[in-house]
């Protein structure tokens, strides 16, 4: 039997089970009919049927940053005076700012720090205020509760006064801004000298954890689902063990004019972010893994032909002679695809384009 031409081209889309390919391909009609086995001619090469696991998977590009990030808004109008450098890490008690020569300086709550609080004033953000002077030792015998007592002013005097300030006993957003914890300056946003405006921003904080932000195709977003495992790739070329931390719920397409695939924002962050090196705002690469397939029979996509009837086919080359096998599609993935068929099994050889 005279041989055929087989040409084959494979293109990732979604609809074709398993996860990304379709095969098309252009045949010699000369001498085809479509069986499921007849003799070929030998191909330019060949790779192994392989035996094994297949994972499904993608590697998607991101950037390294680091977690919860916020804005300071100016408590007050005046000059900058001062202000922290990009990279600074605040705990509590440190300065932020300064405006027209008044330190403003970080506590830890929830809740901002919407108004001046004083004497017979209640709420939330009193009992953050009575958290944070309990905890830097000027009100070692007030009650966490959310009442400003007499208590809570004598102890907000003698903080002030170790800060140089005037002991008014009265405290509000031109000397405290609430965070949930210690941060980290991302930019500031204005220079000493500036001009600021009441709830103007003059820095842009985050926390201390670091996380990598990407964006997901929406028709990979299956694969990134929170609380899901994956793989780090850091900018130092080193890998790290993940874990979705977060997951929109809002498709947006990208940035890029030539490409307006729509995609969701996924936050992964790491188990030991200690240990996670990099700059800020550098390339990571994450790794979704998908679906696994155990102890299949697998051959590179390349290694596909498409018949007649529509089917798909390999060409097992075996004593000097070539032959074709109908067969049957699994999942794709790693460039790789599951097949079953009559006689197949690992380590035989089929025939693939040349390199």
């Amino acid at each position: 039997m005279r041989g055929r031409t087989i040409a084959v081209t494979v293109a990732a889309v979604a609809a074709v089970t398993g996860g990304g390919f379709a095969v098309t391909g252009l045949v010699d009609q000369s001498d085809a009919k479509g069986s499921g086995q007849q003799q070929t001619e030998l191909p330019p090469a060949t790779a192994p049927i392989t035996e094994g696991d297949l994972v499904s998977s993608t590697s998607v590009d991101g950037t390294l940053g680091y977690n919860k990030e916020s804005k300071v808004n100016s408590g007050a109008a005046g000059t900058v005076t001062w202000i922290s450098a990009a990279g600074a890490k605040i705990r509590r008690d440190d300065r932020l700012y300064a405006v027209d020569g008044k330190s403003v300086r970080l506590m830890y709550g929830t809740e901002p720090m919407y108004r001046s609080l004083r004497s017979g004033n209640s709420g939330n953000d009193v009992r953050q205020l009575k958290r944070n002077l309990r905890a830097l030792g000027y009100g070692s015998g007030l009650v966490a509760d959310n009442k400003f007592t007499p208590g809570t002013a004598d102890a907000v005097k003698r903080w002030q006064r170790a800060h140089g300030l005037e002991e008014t006993g009265e405290t509000g957003p031109d000397q405290i801004a609430f965070a949930p914890g210690a941060v980290r300056v991302q930019s500031a946003n204005a220079a000493v000298g500036d001009r600021t405006a009441l709830g103007q921003r003059l820095l842009t904080t985050t926390g201390s954890g670091r996380v990598v932000r990407l964006q997901v195709k929406v028709a990979q977003a299956a694969l990134a689902k929170v609380g899901k495992k994956v793989q780090v790739q850091l900018p130092d070329g080193t890998r790290t063990r993940g874990t979705v931390s977060s997951v929109g719920s809002t498709a947006k397409s990208g940035d890029d004019p030539n490409d307006k695939t729509p995609r969701i924002a996924v936050v992964v962050t790491f188990g030991d972010p200690g240990k996670v090196k990099g700059f800020d705002k550098s390339p990571a690469t994450v790794r979704l893994k998908g679906e696994t397939r155990k102890n299949v029979l697998s051959v590179p996509v390349g290694a596909l032909l498409a018949l007649d009837d529509g089917s798909f086919g390999v060409q097992v080359v075996e004593n000097g002679k070539a032959r074709e096998v109908k067969v049957k599609l699994g999942m794709f993935a790693q460039g790789r695809v599951e097949i079953s068929g009559d006689g197949l099994r690992g380590g035989m050889r089929v025939g693939v384009p040349s390199t």
